[in-house]
């Protein structure tokens, strides 16, 4: 019974920790955009060099698209279709990216920072009309990135959920969190320590700082995964400009696939209104 308990509470923590920091893809996946684009590259604030692609914008409009260059190729293809500039890469630590890879995204903030600053230099692209598109952890990341840089105009956050203990315990019922809350901190403090960074001001926290940006929320309550549940909230402490949209059928971050007329149109009409004033 001990040694269950302390693999529970102690060496699953650790583990989960080691490999969430440890374990990154070392390779760039498939080119399958299926439009014209170029190989770029753009420096973080703390001096890493990160690799990406990108479609040049044709309405004066980007898009940072995000996390890396796998998950988020249909979104890109998308968006192109319209004529939004966009922005794909392999975040710090993965693919040709610099840096050590934190898959909760801590820190990782910073990347999507930098590649809106990119943009902001583009001589295709009206540095106030960038926007960002983010899945699951990249959802939360460009949470908290709009709420530090002004210059993220809009964005859609799509399945975005808990990245450590505090948001943890808003997303799991009471006496549930309780009982796993001793392995949750330790995860954190182990996180922390491979990681050589700090856990992330809560999004509850970071969320109401956009406002009046407009934002996009995009929630799969079905899909599979449990701190997904947050959405709703998040939603709802992002003011008066910000939308949820719904999608029971879809598994996480698959509403593209599920509902894709639906999903193109939600997601290019918030754009349009938001960066194009269309």
């Amino acid at each position: 019974m001990v040694a269950a308990l302390a693999a529970y509470f102690v060496a699953q923590p650790v583990l989960f920790a080691y490999a969430v920091t440890h374990v990154q893809r070392a390779v760039v996946p498939e080119d399958e955009l299926g439009v014209a684009h170029e190989d770029v590259s753009f420096t973080t604030s703390d001096r890493l060099t990160l690799h990406g692609w990108y479609v040049p914008s044709r309405n004066g409009a980007g898009i940072v698209d995000f996390p890396g260059r796998l998950g988020t190729q249909a979104h890109a293809r998308m968006l192109a279709r319209h004529g939004y500039g966009v922005l794909l890469f392999d975040r710090r630590g993965e693919g040709r990216s610099e840096g050590r890879g934190n898959m909760l995204g801590w820190g990782g903030e910073k990347d999507i920072i930098a590649a809106v600053d990119w943009l902001k230099h583009r001589p295709d692209v009206d540095p106030d009309r960038i926007g960002g598109l983010g899945l699951s952890v990249g959802g939360e990341l460009m949470l908290e990135a709009a709420a530090k840089d002004p210059d993220l105009a809009a964005v859609v956050s799509d399945g975005a959920g808990a990245r450590h203990v505090r948001e943890d315990k808003e997303a799991i019922p009471g006496a549930e969190f309780w009982a796993m809350s001793p392995a949750f901190a330790l995860a954190d403090v182990s996180v922390a320590v491979f990681s050589d960074t700090a856990p992330p001001e809560s999004l509850f926290d970071l969320v109401p700082r956009i406002a009046p940006r407009p934002l996009l929320f995009i929630y799969a309550p079905d899909g599979g995964n449990a701190t997904e549940v947050l959405t709703p909230d998040y939603a709802r402490i992002a003011g008066p400009n910000a939308s949820l949209w719904s999608v029971p059928d879809a598994p996480h971050i698959k509403a593209i696939k599920t509902a894709p007329a639906q999903y193109e149109r939600h997601v290019v009409d918030f754009f349009d209104k938001a960066l194009l004033g269309l």
